[in-house]
């Protein structure tokens, strides 16, 4: 009776043995690290200078590029520029063929929606550019006239958050870049341009005596950068290099090489 006794337990030793060694091999993998970020694809409206432009050799350079590669340059990732269709600049953001938007972007509550941004760089304002003769002063002297703007853009949203001026224009068009939109100003198929304004003095500077800029303007707002709500490595590692680039003054330095002063918030 001792032996099989003795017997029993041996067996019902080894069973529960290997009920442990299956719960262990069942036990859940632990979830892989994420990958690393080692490159990033801007997304850009390559017709936005001084933001982001082609240059007479055909590259792509501005405020913003600049402000890009230094940042990535700190980060310690690869940076690729891709021009986009910037009135569909969410769907490629979310479609992922972009990974950042980085071009004079403005952040509204709107936009928050469906971006992710890191804390302001800049701060601007959506100016009126007319012709230098012309008679509008203010935005109530829009009332009757036909006003522009680039399509996608900041400015569009300004111009109808003020319900009573917008509803006053003869007629609002929307144009593929702010150039086209400035060339039909200086021919007359437009009476005015609402406008960013760094993109607005930029060319007003170049030309002076053709154009002109209202004290009045369609209200301030702020650029940052935009990236996929759900990517939050990339804004937390993008907010660090820009935060060390203000702190030290290379953003400074970059904002002077193309503004002559230093505009970063």
């Amino acid at each position: 009776m001792k032996k099989i006794a003795a017997i029993a337990l041996l067996s019902m030793g080894a069973l529960l043995a290997a009920c442990g060694k299956n719960e262990t091999a069942q036990a859940p993998a632990a979830a892989p690290a994420p990958a690393a970020i080692t490159k990033i694809v801007v997304g850009l409206d390559d017709n936005f200078p001084p933001m982001g432009f082609r240059d007479d050799k055909n590259q792509l350079v501005g405020f913003d590029i600049d402000m890009a590669r230094e940042a990535a340059r700190r980060m310690g990732v690869e940076v690729e520029f891709k021009p986009i269709d910037w009135s569909a600049k969410e769907a490629e953001l979310s479609g992922k063929r972009v990974d950042a938007l980085w071009n004079g972007l403005t952040i509204t509550e709107e936009r928050k929606q469906n971006i992710g941004f890191t804390a302001p760089y800049m701060e601007n304002h959506q100016i009126i550019v007319v012709p230098a003769s012309s008679a509008i002063k203010t935005r109530a002297d829009l009332a009757g006239k036909t006003v522009g703007a680039q399509d996608g853009s900041s400015a569009v949203d300004a111009v109808k958050k003020d319900d009573a001026v917008f509803k006053s224009f003869k007629e609002f068009k929307t144009f593929g870049d702010n150039v086209t939109a400035l060339m039909d100003l200086s021919t007359g198929r437009l009476d005015a341009v609402v406008v960013d304004e760094v993109v607005g003095r930029y060319y007003v500077a170049k030309k002076p005596q053709d154009y002109a800029v209202l004290e009045d303007n369609f209200g301030t707002e702020e650029y940052g950068v935009g990236v996929r709500k759900d990517d939050t490595a990339l804004q937390g590692r993008l907010d660090t290099a820009l935060g060390e680039m203000k702190k030290d003054g290379a953003a400074a330095k970059i904002a002077e090489q193309w503004f002559g002063k230093n505009i970063v918030k």
